[in-house]
């Protein structure tokens, strides 16, 4: 994908010399599925970065969406760690994420939005 190197996500709005960008940012009340239910009410602010390429153009299908939930709604918020949940947004769109620890922070990276391509 990038001769074998990982990318390093900035903890910046942009970082040119790493080759990434933010592209959008996403905050709001949304719902949040994970198995076969869905908890309501889930406060999101979420930032997703483009791969770049030294010419300036985005590199399809690389990114890393990262950010935080609130968990004020979850009685239970530590059994979400690790776990494949979707994020559905205010404006009707959702996101593939992973629950990285037990105070919110969510992320996703690789190819393309639903974590898979069609192009390899």
């Amino acid at each position: 994908m990038n001769g074998g190197r990982r990318l390093q996500w900035p903890a910046s709005r942009e970082s040119p010399e790493h080759g990434v960008k933010l592209v959008e940012e996403y905050r709001g009340v949304g719902a949040l599925r994970w198995r076969q239910g869905t908890i309501g009410a889930i406060a999101y602010r979420i930032n997703r970065y483009q791969g770049m390429a030294l010419s300036g153009l985005p590199v399809p299908g690389v990114h890393r969406i990262e950010g935080t939930i609130t968990f004020a709604n979850v009685a239970d918020a530590a059994a979400l760690v690790g776990a494949d949940v979707t994020l559905d947004l205010e404006d009707g769109r959702s996101l593939a994420l992973t629950v990285a620890d037990e105070h919110g922070r969510v992320l996703a990276e690789g190819h393309g939005p639903g974590r898979g391509c069609s192009c390899c």
